[in-house]
């Protein structure tokens, strides 16, 4: 068939062609190189389902994605796999003449090649769309075929998933040809491979408005309504075309039984549906042919010759003679509608043959011969078309009750075959679940044993650890005691010694700060940690009581950042003092000239930096007055114990340092962490 449309479509087409019609890529690789054609075959079942809700709402785009997809390919059969693609592109756009040209292409490059899954799997898909092809035609027993040669080769391919769509279409073309048991029959097979293969609710929504229109065939309204109202609730999740289906064929049915009002409210609403789907074209027409049909029946001339009107070129362009018969017959009715003789005699003359016609077409063309010869005073023709209508009549009834009486048949035969494989599934069953039983049973008593044996390790476990975390407290705690009872009376004892030396009357205020000095220094001793500020405080008030031994040349400067809170900073107690007592006595009490010391804290990433600085001329070994390092190690011991319990250490440093007089000095270094924990 011509299509004047074809060459503007012809370079996209050609642009496959010349890439399918090459020559097939060879494909290797050394030993440890991924393979390429599993990985484009994968790619593509990726993009098939993420695309094929796509194809009838915008065709045309994923048309074009397929083909850039496909030019990328190296491996033959994906390549043809992205081909069957766009040919379902090219249905949904009403293309056939390039779904032709593509169906050839496919068959030819199968024909050619070896069996395999996935080659079955392309020719299922072909053969689909050739009978979908066919079917769009109206050439239904061609379309019959392909669908039974599509359904085998898919059971022989890996995507068993689609035969469900595969039954559909054969059993809407065995409905298109009056043989609706059969069609029955397929319509209930997919049902029940539905069920076999756990797929979605919405797979089944095509199937049930497939049997709901086989039983409006067969003017059974009640199983009609039953199957529509099945299909109706999944209508949110059916895609354009399936919504059309149901809205189209739900109008039929109100049709067949003379409520041509409802009938119209179904038909508008499917024609409403198009309008945002341009190339739904063909399914937009159909609608308005059916308005046409249901206008004539309530005697609208006007409005049935508008529809008429605006559907008439596509179905004349198409030339589908089933669409062409209807449409005669709808100009014949509105001719006689009119009393446009003349214009019904020249549609019955030069309009298309009843040959292949659905009989229910040609009923209503016999009525319509019957009426016109009536009505221009041929009773002799009139009453040969009243018997032709009769006979037919009886027939298309004889068929019905036929049909329907094999229907029960079928149905009953597999509700029975269904309800012997129930009964069979279900004594195995009962089998398993008790032998499951025994087996939940023993394992439940290993289970309780396993987690008692469990619980009792583990109870056990954590009292042991219980005692061994109390038994570490107590030592920790006895050795920080010892160590403070050591500390407190050493300090005491040199303080004592050096202020005793030099003792005369006129020193009454020294011998008030060394009061002060020893009662805070037992406060002290009393605590682990302290804040900075008390530990300031103590530590300025033996620096008092130092001055007037170091003469002026001494001077002691104290300085706290800004963004450093005393009052928060918590930290070992004596840990400044001991160092700046140890710069005192060691350092700075012999040395000539100007005696300094610093004091700071600063802010630090990650915790709060305190130094203590002399001018003392650096930490010497060999030194005269170097001590017995007693007020050290204790502060060292004191920070190991704590730092066993924290994630961050207190970090400790002593190293000499030249000055920015040239002098040189020893710095003694501690960072406290942030959050470090003082408890034991």
């Amino acid at each position: 068939m011509k299509n004047k449309g074809f060459g503007h479509r012809f370079p996209l087409f050609l642009a496959v062609l010349l890439l399918v019609g090459g020559p097939l890529f060879q494909i290797s690789c050394s030993k440890g190189c991924p393979d390429p054609v599993s990985s484009e075959m994968e790619a593509f079942d990726v993009f098939f389902r993420t695309h094929y809700d796509s194809i009838t709402i915008a065709p045309r785009q994923v048309r074009a994605e397929a083909i850039g997809r496909m030019q990328a390919c190296r491996d033959s059969l994906v390549r043809h796999d992205y081909l069957a693609f766009v040919l379902k592109t090219c249905l949904a756009t009403f293309d056939v003449d390039s779904a032709r040209l593509l169906i050839r292409q496919i068959e030819a490059f199968t024909d050619r090649q070896p069996f395999s899954p996935r080659l079955a799997d392309l020719r299922s898909e072909c053969l689909n769309m050739k009978g979908n092809v066919y079917a769009r035609m109206g050439y239904m027993d061609s379309a019959e075929a392909c669908f039974r040669q599509s359904y085998e080769q898919r059971m022989k391919g890996v995507r068993t998933d689609v035969v469900p769509d595969i039954l559909i279409n054969l059993a809407d073309a065995c409905n298109r040809q009056g043989k609706l048991t059969q069609s029955a029959y397929w319509y209930r097979r997919a049902l029940l491979l539905c069920d076999s293969l756990y797929l979605l609710s919405t797979h089944k929504v095509p199937i049930y408005y497939g049997l709901a229109q086989v039983y409006s065939s067969l003017r059974d309204f009640e199983l009609c309504d039953h199957y529509y109202d099945l299909a109706v609730r999944g209508y949110d999740q059916m895609l354009p075309f399936e919504k059309h289906f149901y809205l189209n064929n739900r109008g039929t049915s109100y049709y067949y039984r003379g409520d041509y009002l409802t009938a119209i409210d179904y038909f508008r609403w499917a024609e409403g549906l198009t309008d945002d789907y341009p190339d739904m074209s063909y399914e937009q027409n159909l609608s308005r042919l059916n308005l046409s049909d249901c206008f004539l029946q309530l005697g609208e001339a006007d409005s049935a010759a508008k529809y008429l009107g605006l559907c008439q070129p596509f179905f004349r362009k198409l030339g589908v003679n089933t669409a062409l018969y209807y449409l005669d017959t709808q100009h014949i009715q509105l001719a006689l509608l009119r009393r446009d003789y003349a214009t019904a005699f020249r549609v019955f003359r030069e309009g298309v043959s009843s040959n292949g016609i659905d009989p229910d077409l040609v009923h209503i063309r016999y009525q319509y011969l019957r009426q016109y010869h009536e009505d221009v005073g041929d009773y002799r023709r009139a009453y040969y078309f009243l018997k032709k209508d009769a006979r037919l009549d009886d027939s298309i009834r004889s068929e019905r009750v036929r049909m329907r009486t094999a229907d029960l048949t079928l149905r009953y035969q597999q509700d029975s075959t269904l309800m012997a494989h129930r009964v069979l599934l279900q004594e195995q069953r009962n089998e398993v679940l008790e032998l499951r039983q025994a087996q939940f049973i023993v394992w439940a008593i290993a289970v309780l044993a396993v987690l008692i044996a469990c619980f009792v390790y583990l109870y056990n476990k954590k009292q042991r650890a219980l005692m061994l975390a109390k038994s570490r407290r107590m030592v920790s705690t006895l050795r920080l005691e010892n160590i403070r009872n050591r500390l407190s009376p050493h300090f005491i004892f040199n303080v004592l010694n050096q202020e005793m030396a030099g003792l005369n009357d006129s020193e009454h205020q020294n011998l008030s700060s060394l009061v002060k000095l020893m009662r805070r220094n037992l406060e002290l001793a009393e605590h682990l940690c302290v804040t900075l500020t008390e530990e300031l405080d103590f530590v300025r008030t033996f620096l008092e009581l130092k001055q007037s031994s170091l003469g002026p040349d001494f001077h002691a400067d104290i300085t706290i950042e800004p963004d450093v809170a005393p009052d928060e900073v918590m930290l070992p107690s004596m840990l400044i003092q001991i160092p700046v007592e140890n710069a005192l006595k060691h350092a700075l009490k012999d040395k000539e000239g100007s005696r300094r010391l610093w004091i700071t804290a600063r802010r630090v990433p990650g915790g709060i930096d305190i130094r203590i600085t002399d001018n003392g001329g650096g930490f010497r070994p060999d030194s005269l007055n170097r001590g017995t390092g007693t007020g050290l190690k204790v502060i060292m011991q004191t920070i190991q114990i704590l730092n066993q319990k924290n994630r961050e250490a207190i970090d400790v440093s002593i190293r000499n340092v030249s000055l920015a007089d040239g002098e040189e000095g020893c710095c003694v270094a501690f960072r406290l962490p942030d959050h470090y924990d003082y408890a034991l």
